[in-house]
């Protein structure tokens, strides 16, 4: 795809990931719908991309309120216009075992990762079939492909997150939509320091592989490549976060083994 003069639409665009989208796919020419919970972040952020805030635009979002995104996303179109990609980026992970974690966690997991995604394709992509081209990003994770300690939930979304891609390419491969899975493995974020305990709290601290992981950067140069590439599926990472998906697929009673024994606390 040629992203220049593209609208694209990025959810959890304040941090992370999702902010070098902004910044990355705004250097080639796209126009930026950036959304995350908080409004003075984001038209911070939009009015230090190119053509600032009279280019872009800021509509916040809690993916948390699912039953409210498709009509929050369809009110803005008016204004928009035609949206030609959807960035599913917003996520929140998790660090606590199963047996110490609350119910409540996992419903959260879900409807911010995984609902959170349905709903905001559900408000986008007919627009996209109206007009025959478009392009569903949704930013899973190698947790997506295989499992972990300590996960559980988080991983959970995650792989809801691959089969949901995996059916909507089939079903709008015949209408002009292309849908990009992304994987990243371990990349210098957040992520962990804000991953919700077996409480739903913030554990308000960092991984080591996480410490160690590939630059986000760099990270989100792999994704904007596969966008211009029109991949169906990319893991992004370094290390054993990349070669994870691999081991398991291939040798998996070996991954299972390396996975029980590795201690992540």
């Amino acid at each position: 795809m040629d992203l220049e003069n593209k609208t694209i639409w990025i959810t959890g665009a304040s941090s992370g990931i999702g902010l070098e989208l902004c910044r990355q796919l705004a250097g080639k020419g796209a126009r930026i719908v950036l959304s995350a919970r908080r409004r003075d972040a984001l038209i911070e952020i939009a009015e230090s991309l190119p053509g600032g805030m009279g280019r872009h635009w800021v509509v916040p979002l809690d993916l948390a309120d699912a039953d409210k995104l498709v009509d929050a996303v369809q009110s803005q179109l008016p204004e928009i216009g035609a949206v030609h990609v959807l960035i599913n980026n917003a996520g929140i992970s998790q660090r606590s075992l199963f047996i110490d974690t609350d119910l409540a966690v996992y419903r959260q997991l879900m409807e911010v990762n995984y609902l959170g995604s349905v709903a905001m394709t559900k408000a986008l992509l007919p627009g996209m079939i109206a007009q025959h081209q478009g392009m569903i990003v949704c930013i899973s994770s190698v947790a997506g492909k295989i499992g972990s300690k300590l996960r559980s939930g988080y991983s959970g979304s995650k792989f809801a997150v691959v089969g949901f891609m995996d059916c909507l390419r089939a079903e709008t491969a015949q209408q002009g939509i292309h849908c990009l899975t992304v994987c990243p493995g371990s990349i210098q974020t957040n992520i962990a320091i804000n991953a919700l305990n077996e409480s739903g709290e913030a554990q308000n601290k960092n991984d080591d592989s996480i410490i160690n992981g590939m630059p986000v950067d760099i990270c989100v140069k792999g994704i904007v490549k596969a966008m211009i590439n029109n991949r169906d599926e990319v893991v992004v990472g370094k290390g054993i976060s990349a070669i994870a998906p691999t081991i398991k697929r291939f040798f998996p009673g070996v991954f299972n083994r390396i996975s029980a024994k590795m201690e992540y606390r």
